[in-house]
């Protein structure tokens, strides 16, 4: 699939198995919520996240429990068959557990190092420097991923100091936006110093703003070739969350800004950890930057469509796509570049369901109760009764059995 825009020449990264800027498509990640001691319930949460699609999956890793049950969860995923990579995220005292837990700074394809949580003064130094070298040790790229509710004092009081100093100060916003990036990027230059080479560094600068992220990315982008992780951070809940996160990822994707993201929502309550994974896929698969899954269209409905019916068999037809993927991208590849319709009355129904691979046109208010079916723009059968729903998934899986199998002739 190609994309609409020209992408930013970012150094490429590899982290693990997996390559991030350079001319690699756009890199899905999230993270898990689990206690990460709690191997089972960390096991599990990742196998999900990876099975939805995420490309790599980040964990916290906060205590000494917490490093030391990394390479256990290594090794599980490993015996699953699971192979994602994992990347340890590191506040406040990351230097110690790297050092203290050898075992988890090898299973860890990267560590996330926050320039603002690493230390104060001198010992922010040493204690970054320790970070470096143990990457450097064991091999592991770095993102340097600066928040900006938690940003290093000491670069937004310099910053803010010689702005006092200028004949026509900015605004407090633009110096705080300025000493976001400041930050990465003089975090990185240290990192460089000390002899990471720029192909395993990876910049981040998120803000909780659309509009703060969308500007502190620009600047980002123009002042170095790093590769970019992209994400809102503290996007919230629901609706909120994906609007915003969709609003500043897209315009940031289609400028060319951006080799790797995640969307930061908050789940709904006993939710699945698996819709930031799915709202990250769907922002790369709607804007024609990567494909992952076959996409379904489906009409809003109107006074013509009093019935459910089309309703319930587009969400059934959905949910069944997103339930065979794991085992779809081994077998049938290419299927995620599959089209399927749903369509409510005769309206677009039929012109919709000729552009997409498999459609159907299910009859609206007063319509005659028949479902035309299209494949491949042709006209194939008509579906009647009580069972249209069982009998347009059959279809749909002969097509894919019949087009996309891997060892078809």
């Amino acid at each position: 699939m190609s994309s609409p825009t020209i992408r930013r020449h970012s150094v490429p990264v590899r982290v693990g198995g997996i390559a991030v800027g350079g001319s690699a498509p756009v890199v899905v990640q999230s993270m898990t919520n689990t206690d990460t001691a709690d191997v089972e319930a960390t096991v599990t949460q990742v196998k999900q996240l990876a099975d939805a699609g995420s490309e790599l999956v980040r964990l916290t890793v906060n205590t000494t429990e917490a490093a030391a049950a990394v390479p256990v969860i290594r090794e599980r995923l490993d015996a699953m068959g699971c192979p994602v990579p994992l990347i340890g995220d590191f506040h406040f005292n990351g230097h110690k557990l790297l050092s203290a837990h050898p075992a988890c700074a090898a299973a860890l394809a990267k560590y996330r190092i926050n320039p603002g949580n690493v230390g104060r003064g001198k010992k922010r130094d040493e204690q970054f420097a320790t970070l470096i070298e143990i990457a450097l040790k064991y091999d592991k790229p770095v993102r340097i991923g600066v928040n900006w509710g938690s940003l290093d004092p000491s670069v937004l009081a310099r910053l803010m100091d010689e702005n006092g100093k200028r004949a026509e100060p900015r605004e407090p916003t633009a110096v705080m936006h300025d000493a976001v990036v400041t930050s990465a990027i003089e975090s990185a230059q240290a990192a460089e110093a000390l002899g990471m080479p720029r192909e395993r560094i990876i910049l981040s600068c998120k803000m909780s703003g659309v509009q703060d992220l969308i500007s502190v990315y620009r600047d980002l982008a123009q002042r170095g070739d790093y590769a970019l992780h992209l994400g809102l951070t503290e996007a919230g809940m629901g609706s909120k969350g994906i609007v915003a996160s969709t609003a500043a990822l897209s315009i940031l994707l289609q400028e060319g800004i951006g080799d790797t993201i995640r969307v930061s929502l908050t789940p709904e309550p006993g939710g699945p950890r698996t819709q930031e994974v799915v709202v990250a896929q769907e922002i790369l698969q709607t804007m024609g930057l990567r494909a992952f899954t076959p996409l379904v269209t489906a009409c809003p409905g109107c006074g013509r469509t009093t019935s459910t019916v089309f309703q319930e068999l587009a969400q059934k037809i959905q949910g069944y796509i997103r339930t065979n993927m794991p085992i779809w991208r081994g077998h049938y590849p290419g299927v995620e570049n599959m089209n399927i319709a749903v369509m409510g009355c005769v309206v677009n129904g039929p012109g919709e369901s000729k552009h997409a691979n498999i459609g159907i046109s299910l009859p609206g208010t007063g319509e005659q109760p028949s479902a035309p079916v299209y494949v491949d723009g042709e006209k194939t059968v008509t579906l009647k009764g009580d069972r249209i729903a069982e009998e347009f998934q059959t279809i749909v899986e002969d097509y894919i059995e019949r087009n996309y199998r891997a060892d078809r002739a």
